[in-house]
């Protein structure tokens, strides 16, 4: 990331050598960024920008333009604050100051910047802690001149708050996936999620961890834990995202009993990763990120619905592609200690079934099965797979099907 971080906290934009529109000469040049993005791209991979609005004690806009910041009676610039806590090392901008204009024009200016250098996704820090008005006018200017610019609105807050961020131009949102992690919480929070009037607008956006949160079902659930929560993230939302190398290598000590911060952050150190371990996740995200691109119902949010089972630590649900061609039934053990069982009820007219048998391919484990009619058992043991991501293939040939057959 080539914002420029202050010691104290990593979200202090700014320093001697610059503010948001530079880059922190330890990190590099203009010229080695260039060759990040070039890189990138050869791999099929875009490049998105962290941006947050507020700076540090020595950014170089404090000295410039100190119109911009709210100030204490005795003159001093207020620093941020989120009662008990207290950020003495961020100086948030005020944006209805008196010079609220050039104030808005200049930030504007840092995602025209950085566009100019070839970046076309930001994800904004906190966008539901700045002004909305700011929002609205910045996004439609941004997208009237670069319409392939994507915003995604890191806020986790109140529901009506993420959906207001969609409403005026945030491309994508964080949800709270995070903390849904039983069976009925899923049901009821995606179906919400996925049901107009909120799905005419909002586009989800799922991450089972970030840097600053690491739950305490990947916590205490162990490797399993973070493949059902990958599974869940690929499958329910058409987007997701994970906080990896620590997501892959199943990191989960916390900072302490009852936190959701990380013990050792990449916040606050540099950590060098063996990503080769053979506890990775790796080969299990790459073979679920193969199954999103090679089917295209599970690139779509709408066509999600959920079917009963008689195990409450399973869940079951299907994605139709808009041909109705591409059928993804997805089985989740939301168990990571145990291996659960139980009787899938199929609704089949949302599958597309209109016979007795079918056939269903698991394409994350493996495997062929016959199922007959609405009801059919699964069994998943989550320390080989919590999860079944089933192709669905609507008929079963018979040799009256065939042109031999008289």
């Amino acid at each position: 990331d080539p914002l420029l971080y202050d010691p104290g906290s990593r979200w202090a934009i700014g320093g001697e050598a610059g503010g948001h529109k530079a880059i922190h000469p330890e990190l590099g040049t203009f010229k080695d960024f260039a060759d990040l993005l070039a890189a990138a791209r050869e791999h099929g991979l875009e490049v998105a920008l962290d941006v947050a609005f507020q700076c540090s004690p020595d950014h170089p806009y404090v000295k410039s333009h100190p119109e911009w910041f709210k100030h204490r009676p005795d003159g001093t610039i207020h620093y941020a604050e989120n009662p008990p806590k207290r950020y003495e090392d961020i100086y948030p901008f005020d944006f209805e100051c008196e010079a609220w204009e050039s104030l808005w024009d200049e930030l504007k200016s840092v995602f025209d910047f950085w566009i100019e250098k070839g970046v076309a996704i930001f994800r904004v820090d906190n966008p539901h802690t700045k002004s909305f008005r700011f929002w609205e006018w910045c996004i439609v200017e941004i997208k009237a001149a670069h319409p392939e610019v994507i915003f995604l609105a890191e806020a986790f807050t109140r529901s009506k708050v993420m959906a207001h961020l969609a409403k005026i131009g945030f491309s994508q949102s964080y949800t709270y996936f995070t903390w849904r992690n039983n069976a009925w919480e899923l049901r009821e929070y995606f179906t919400e999620l996925m049901r107009p009037p909120l799905c005419d607008f909002y586009r989800p956006n799922l991450w089972p961890n970030t840097p600053d949160i690491l739950h305490e079902y990947l916590q205490t659930g162990g490797r399993p834990a973070f493949a059902v929560r990958l599974v869940l993230a690929a499958t329910l939302g058409a987007n997701y995202g994970i906080y990896g190398p620590a997501f892959e290598l199943c990191e989960r000590a916390p900072l302490e009993p009852g936190s959701e911060e990380y013990l050792n952050s990449e916040k606050y150190e540099i950590k060098a990763w063996d990503r080769d371990r053979p506890d990775s996740l790796r080969h299990v995200i790459a073979r679920v990120n193969e199954i999103r691109r090679q089917h295209r119902a599970l690139q779509d949010d709408r066509s999600l619905v959920f079917h009963e089972v008689d195990n409450p630590q399973l869940l079951a649900y299907s994605k139709r592609d808009p041909t109705g061609e591409d059928v993804i039934l997805t089985v989740v053990n939301l168990d990571p200690h145990h291996r659960q069982s139980g009787f899938v009820t199929l609704r089949l007219e949302e599958l597309g079934i209109t016979g007795s048998e079918f056939q269903v391919q698991d394409l994350l484990g493996g495997g062929r099965y016959i199922w007959n009619g609405p009801k059919n058992y699964v069994e998943l043991a989550p320390d080989l797979l919590p999860a079944h991501i089933l192709l669905v293939r609507r008929r079963v040939h018979r040799e009256q099907d065939f042109d031999y057959f008289m």
